[in-house]
């Protein structure tokens, strides 16, 4: 009888685990290429290839909508539910998708929580403003930082001395 080699594993293979909410996915980048080839992506497919990705959540009111076979962006179905969705708010066909996942509480109050992109068919999530803002005041101010390095030593190199008090 044949051994199997070393370091075989005959497991099944699972699908990676979609990340728990919360979790920073902005690295990410989805693209499925064989549903890109067999499906146009417009408005009226986008959210069918959004649900394919790991930004997804399957408990959110568009699934549900889904299962009713209703169409998962219609709004006059949307605002009678309360929880988790997800709208479609900028298009530029077929280039360019926003995709905002939102809380809903009531018909008129809706919380945003993150935005996703498609653009030429590629799945991202858009980082959080503050993000944007941390990285960029943090880039000014190593850059300030090496710019007074800079002049204390050309000062000191012609001769004036730094006192710090």
């Amino acid at each position: 009888m044949a051994t199997p080699p070393p370091g075989a594993n005959f497991e099944a293979v699972l699908p990676p685990p979609v990340a728990p909410p919360g979790t920073d996915m902005t690295g990410i980048c989805f693209r499925d290429q064989l549903w890109l080839n067999s499906y146009p992506l417009d408005r009226n497919m986008v959210f069918d290839y959004f649900a394919l990705s790991p930004f997804y959540d399957w408990t959110c009111n568009n699934e549900q909508l889904r299962m009713r076979s209703i169409h998962p962006l219609d709004i006059s179905q949307l605002s009678k539910m309360t929880g988790i969705e997800y709208m479609l708010s900028e298009v530029m066909e077929p280039h360019l998708f926003v995709i905002r996942k939102q809380k809903r509480d009531s018909p008129e109050k809706v919380t945003p929580m993150l935005s996703y992109y498609l653009l030429d068919g590629s799945i991202y999530q858009a980082p959080l403003l503050c993000n944007i803002f941390a990285a960029r005041i943090g880039r000014a101010l190593y850059y300030i930082q090496k710019a007074f390095t800079t002049a204390a030593s050309k000062l000191e190199k012609i001769g004036y001395g730094i006192n710090v008090l």
